[in-house]
């Protein structure tokens, strides 16, 4: 896995319509996330929204534009983002309701660095 860094410059190389397929694609799955809610409850529909709602947009862009190997390096990305994110959440499930929001938003905050940063190491010597 590559290190994260940011380029400007690329954002000038990217067409309105990916940039639009990107919101399309993520409001969509968004919709889909409120569907289930309604339907299953917001506990079970939340678990969607937790889907990284532009991803699947954005890596097929990726391999486009940079190939499959930068593809595959944002797929890893998003899998290091959604184990911080799960950390995030149970961190809130447990203290939301005991902790005020002051507290318990910087602990899940930390939870998601650490267990981000700890899963893209671990990934990192996997490869």
């Amino acid at each position: 896995m590559t290190r994260p860094r940011a380029s400007i410059g690329k954002l000038e190389k990217v067409a309105a319509w990916e940039y639009l397929l990107r919101f399309a694609v993520g409001g969509v799955i968004t919709v889909i996330a409120g569907v289930i809610a309604r339907r299953y409850g917001p506990a079970f529909g939340g678990m969607f929204l937790a889907f990284p709602a532009i991803l699947p947009a954005s890596l097929t862009l990726v391999q486009q534009h940079d190939g499959r190997s930068k593809a595959l390096d944002d797929a890893r990305g998003g899998r290091v983002g959604s184990l911080g994110l799960a950390a995030f959440a149970l961190v809130v499930t447990v203290t939301a309701t005991r902790w005020p929001a002051a507290i318990f938003l910087p602990v899940a905050t930390l939870a998601w660095l650490v267990v981000a940063v700890t899963a893209w190491r671990i990934f990192r010597l996997d490869r």
